[in-house]
C-alpha cells in the first residue's frame, strides 16, 4: 500500500512571502529511512529539508534529521528555527530543544520590535580552522587579491557543516561574485569546506547593530547560492570579535542580510552574550512565515 507523509513549507528569516530561505518540513518521519529522505530533500531540491522524528530524551521537543539535496547536515540554521515555527504550531510556547546531529539546539522564542514573532536558536560550539591565502581564494571567486580584507585573511570556521569565511572590502565586490570554483579551493585546503561564505562589513545601525552583507556558495552539496545561511551566523559573529572587526562585548547585536540578489532578502540577526567566557554564546535569531502544505505519496 502507498505511505503518504505530510509535509509544510516555510520561508525563514523573513516575515515577507517568498523571500528568505525556503524550509520543506516532513512532520511525521517515522517509517522513513535515510536513503528515503535523501531522495525526498532531493526532490523537494530546496537548500534543506527536515525531518521530524519522536526526541531520544522526553524532555526534549523532537529529534530532526536535516539534508540538502546532497547529503546530511549536523546542525543547519534556517532547518532549525523553520522546524522549531512548525512544532509550535498555534501554540503559545516559547522554549523548545531541538535533537540534532550536533546534539540538542536550544531554540527560544520573543516577539520582534515588528510585532512578529522571532526563532533564536543557541549556536553549538564554535570552533575554528586554518586561514588561507588571499590569492587562490580570490581566484575562485573570481575577484582580485586587492578586493579582500587587507587585515584578516579568509578562515575556517564552523559550529556543524566548515565555512571558509571570506572578508570582502564592500557590499558591490561581494556582489560582483558570480562563479565559485571550486577546484582552486581543494588546491589551497586539506579538506574542502561546506561552503564558501564571502561578506562585508558595513555601518552601524542606527540604533548601534553592527551590519553585514553576506552570500554563501556551497555547489558540492547541491547549493549554487544559499538565500540564509543560519549556521554561518553564529561563526561569522565570532569570528569578526576574534578578528577585531566589531568588538568583543555582551549584548552585541549583528544584522546580517544574505539573499538578496537572489531575489530572496533575508535578514538573519546575531546576540553574542559574553559574561566573561572564553568563548562567547551567540544566538541567530528570525521571523518566519507559512507558506504551503501537502502530502507526499511513497511506494
Amino acid at each position: 500500500m502507498p505511505r503518504s507523509y505530510a509535509f509544510v513549507t516555510v520561508d525563514v528569516f523573513t516575515s515577507v512571502p517568498f523571500e528568505g530561505n525556503p524550509l520543506a518540513v516532513v512532520t511525521d518521519a517515522r517509517g522513513l529511512d535515510t536513503a528515503e529522505m535523501q531522495r525526498i530533500a532531493r526532490e523537494f531540491n530546496l537548500s534543506e529539508t527536515t525531518f521530524i522524528l519522536p526526541p531520544a530524551n522526553p524532555k526534549h521537543t523532537a529529534h530532526v534529521r536535516i539534508f540538502t539535496p546532497y547529503s546530511e547536515l549536523p546542525f543547519a540554521g534556517h532547518p532549525t528555527l523553520g522546524t522549531t515555527f512548525v512544532l509550535r504550531g498555534d501554540s503559545q510556547a516559547t522554549e523548545f530543544v531541538l535533537e540534532e546531529g550536533a546534539g540538542p539546539v536550544p531554540v527560544r522564542v520573543a516577539t520582534a520590535a515588528d510585532g512578529n514573532a522571532r526563532f533564536w536558536l543557541t549556536t553549538p560550539p564554535i570552533r575554528f580552522g586554518e586561514r588561507i591565502d588571499r590569492q587562490p581564494v580570490a581566484a575562485a571567486l573570481g575577484l582580485k587579491p586587492d578586493d579582500l580584507h587587507a587585515d584578516v585573511a579568509p578562515e575556517v570556521a564552523t559550529a556543524g557543516p566548515p565555512f571558509l569565511f571570506v572578508p570582502v572590502k564592500s557590499r558591490e565586490l561581494v556582489d560582483r561574485i558570480e562563479l565559485l570554483d571550486h577546484r582552486e579551493l581543494r588546491g589551497a585546503l586539506p579538506n574542502a569546506p561546506a561552503g564558501v561564505y564571502a561578506f562585508a562589513l558595513l555601518d552601524r545601525t542606527e540604533d548601534g547593530t553592527y551590519a553585514a552583507y553576506g552570500r554563501l556558495f556551497a555547489p558540492e552539496q547541491g547549493i549554487a547560492e544559499d538565500p540564509a545561511t543560519g549556521s554561518a551566523i553564529g561563526p561569522l559573529t565570532a569570528l569578526m570579535m576574534r578578528r577585531g572587526m566589531i568588538p568583543r562585548e555582551d549584548g552585541l547585536r549583528v544584522l546580517v542580510e544574505q539573499g538578496t540578489k537572489l531575489g530572496r532578502r533575508s535578514l538573519l540577526y546575531a546576540l553574542a552574550h559574553v559574561d566573561g567566557a572564553d568563548d562567547p554564546r551567540i544566538e541567530v535569531g528570525g521571523s518566519v512565515v507559512p507558506i504551503g502544505r501537502g502530502e507526499l505519496t511513497l511506494p
